[in-house]
């Protein structure tokens, strides 16, 4: 049987009637824990043009998080600013370019990342069903709250224009720009790309690649668990968060992409409530979406939102 085109895929995910509540409670806990960021000088990863920083921060449950951070060296005023933030298996580059572009950039690595997994790592594989059935102890309900604390980290910096802030994510990282982007009203523009965290239940069912394959594992495990798997993962889907995105917003997805299907690209950039979102959509692309050809679209869009 033909597969149905990915534009007019129908979702199987519905936003729980208790979401906002909860997310709303999340962040207010959150907000309640003191920061404590420290920030020391990195001079071996300093060259000539850019400061680089190495950053740390408490997040929920007192879990420590780490990150760089870097600026342009020459500044005589406020910057924009950037959150990166990373994809599920690799871990957070030290983001000079970024700061080459007249940005002071934070990239995350939150909880389970090298420099963040002393309290929690529950590996890779490991983070996507870690506590699945239980959505108030699911992993990633503190590995979002890491990446939105990078948030608060900007707001702290003298350096940092706090109404010009903009998130930047690939693959994780474009699934968490969505969450950032919907949760954090101090974010100004988002780049979302191949978005993964975005239909969990409808990528087991058109992929057969991992991370997602990790959650049919864990079913043919705990068979009688589906139920609660579904109801956990919904709290926690791009699908839910995207009517709560209002930021100018670009969206790129490769059509041939195996590992985050674009089936759930689409539906996902349906959802989001945004008036200014634009969708890239590249044939011939697995996923890495079109980075190469997309990485000059994202300069000019943070650009225009972030350097009026």
């Amino acid at each position: 049987m033909p597969r149905t085109p990915p534009h007019h895929y129908a979702s199987k995910v519905r936003k729980p009637a208790g979401f906002d509540s909860f997310w709303d409670g999340v962040l207010e806990q959150a907000a309640a824990i003191p920061l404590r960021a420290k920030t020391a000088p990195d001079r071996l990863r300093s060259p000539a043009d850019v400061e680089t920083f190495e950053v740390h921060y408490d997040s929920l449950d007192g879990v420590r998080i780490a990150g760089w951070y870097c600026l342009p060296r020459e500044r005589s005023k406020k910057l924009p600013a950037i959150l990166t933030l990373p994809g599920y298996l690799g871990e957070p580059p030290i983001p000079m370019d970024w700061a080459r572009k007249g940005y002071a950039v934070f990239s995350i690595a939150p909880r389970g990342k090298l420099r963040s997994n002393e309290q929690f790592n529950p590996g890779y594989p490991g983070l996507l069903t870690h506590n699945i059935t239980d959505r108030n102890t699911y992993g990633y309900k503190g590995f979002y709250v890491d990446a939105m604390r990078g948030v608060d980290y900007l707001l702290t910096r003298d350096e940092v224009d706090v109404d010009r802030i903009g998130v930047v994510g690939s693959s994780q990282g474009g699934g968490l720009a969505i969450v950032a982007a919907a949760m954090r009203p101090e974010i100004a523009a988002a780049s979302a790309g191949a978005p993964y965290l975005c239909g969990f239940i409808d990528a087991i069912g058109l992929t057969s690649t991992y991370p997602y394959q990790e959650i049919n594992d864990y079913l043919r495990l705990h068979p009688d668990s589906r139920k609660e798997v579904e109801e956990t993962l919904a709290y926690f889907d791009g699908m839910s968060f995207a009517e709560r995105v209002t930021c100018p917003i670009v969206v790129n997805i490769g059509l041939q992409d195996n590992i985050c299907p674009p089936e759930t690209g689409y539906e996902v950039f349906n959802k989001i409530a945004s008036e200014d979102k634009r969708l890239y959509t590249y044939d011939g692309h697995a996923h890495d979406a079109g980075s190469h050809e997309h990485s000059q679209i994202i300069d000019a869009f943070l650009s225009r939102h972030l350097n009026p």
